[in-house]
């Protein structure tokens, strides 16, 4: 790699290099979030031509995220071995066969095939994006880095929704997975083209667990590569993203369907509500960034910014602030787990042993999808039987509980260090 930090550059070029490489893999990350609803924005039109029922149409998701929780884990470790570079490559191509597969599908296996290979494209991207950033990155800007890295998710959702019901409502849903095709073709030759800001250095096999376990002799190489899993905080940022994506999970799939049964809103103004949720996190996540870039001990800013939350989404289950606070408090939610992202990423980076950045991401991410997947089968159950208010009120208690979890994850690592 040439990063201009290697050869005392002046900070103008070094910002220079920071703001691509934050730019690529920010467009690189979209793209990610854009596929998570690359089906779900079409399901009306496929429900419609292919008479599938929302069980159908859940099972596509179902396995999206399992394919791509099962495959985050172990393609952290092909990161570590070949570098974050072809693996992102290879997961553009993964997400351009979704879009061909969903475009000639002809019955449910094919968008069964098409969530498949967009599951498989998901996979790496926590591993592929955060291995680039630690390493091209420099540190002082690493707290922006993680800041543009949550901002872009929220974009490439807000992207999908309005790209492929668009162009569906206004051509034909066929149409709009080509298009989709064409923009991932497009973003892809944009990577190649820069791919020189996405080197990496594939890390050499080698145990990271602490102190004499890691050299002691008769081990193989591959024994050393699943260290990692015998450190408790790898487990602890696990339970943190799983607790947290439960909620999120919360608030993405029932919100709308609450806000109605509650308070009688309409379902433009519930939709509304949804979508400044999405608006407000991204804008927390960009002021977040600045907080990273201080503050000493990121695990306190995740956990004072997750309580905030909590709160809020204890407030609004508990039906004191009418429809229109409840609504406003509900996007003011975004804000305060937005805040508390770019910290978030930076929590796990200081718990991340050298040399194991691809593996340990990849193990601990993998809890969002497991969170993803979690989340509508528990409280999916609760709405089933009209206990709206106990939905929300569970989603806030979930994530009171990771805020402990994140004091944990702190404490292991100070402790470790």
């Amino acid at each position: 790699m040439n990063h201009p930090l290697q050869s005392g550059a002046p900070d103008a070029l070094i910002w220079r290099a920071d703001a691509t490489v934050m730019a690529l893999v920010g467009l690189a990350h979209a793209m990610s979030h854009f596929s998570h609803l690359l089906l779900p924005g079409l399901f009306p039109f496929l429900q419609r031509d292919f008479g599938l029922s929302f069980s159908e149409l859940g099972g596509l998701m179902t396995l999206f995220f399992t394919v791509s929780g099962l495959g985050q884990a172990l393609s952290g470790f092909v990161v570590d071995r070949t570098g974050a570079r072809p693996v992102l490559f290879g997961s553009i191509l993964l997400f351009m066969g979704a879009a061909l597969s969903a475009a000639l599908a002809q019955g449910y296996s094919g968008l069964m095939l098409s969530a498949l290979l967009a599951g498989l494209g998901n996979a790496p991207f926590h591993p592929v994006d955060f291995s680039i950033l630690n390493q091209r990155v420099s540190a002082p800007r690493l707290g922006h880095a993680y800041s543009v890295h949550g901002l872009s998710g929220n974009l490439g959702w807000a992207l999908s929704t309005a790209f492929l019901v668009g162009v569906a409502a206004a051509t034909d849903w066929r149409l709009a997975c080509l298009g989709a095709l064409l923009l991932y073709a497009l973003v892809l030759a944009l990577l190649v083209w820069q791919r020189q800001h996405l080197a990496t250095v594939a890390a050499a096999p080698r145990p990271v667990a602490a102190g004499r376990q890691g050299a002691q002799g008769g081990r193989t190489a591959a024994e050393g590569e699943f260290d990692f899993l015998r450190l408790p905080v790898v487990w602890w940022c696990f339970a943190f993203f799983l607790l947290t994506t439960m909620t999120l999970a919360v608030v993405h799939t029932f919100s709308v369907s609450i806000l109605r049964a509650l308070h009688g809103v309409s379902l433009q103004a519930a939709s509304m509500t949804l979508t400044a949720y999405m608006l407000c996190g991204a804008a927390g996540m960009l002021a977040g960034g600045f907080v990273a870039a201080r503050a000493r001990r990121s695990e306190q800013v995740v956990a004072v910014c997750m309580s905030g939350g909590a709160l809020l989404l204890l407030l609004c289950a508990s039906g004191w602030l009418g429809a229109t606070g409840t609504m406003v408090a509900l996007a003011a939610t975004g804000v305060a787990v937005g805040i508390g992202g770019p910290s978030r990423d930076m929590m796990i980076k200081r718990a991340t042993p050298a040399g194991a950045t691809g593996r340990i991401y990849g193990t601990v991410y993998s809890g969002l999808d497991a969170g993803l997947a979690l989340s509508p089968l528990l409280f999916g159950t609760l709405m089933d039987h009209g206990r709206y208010q106990a939905t929300l009120a569970g989603a806030g208690l979930v994530l009171l509980l990771a805020v402990l979890v994140a004091l944990g994850v702190g404490r292991r690592t100070v402790a470790r260090a």
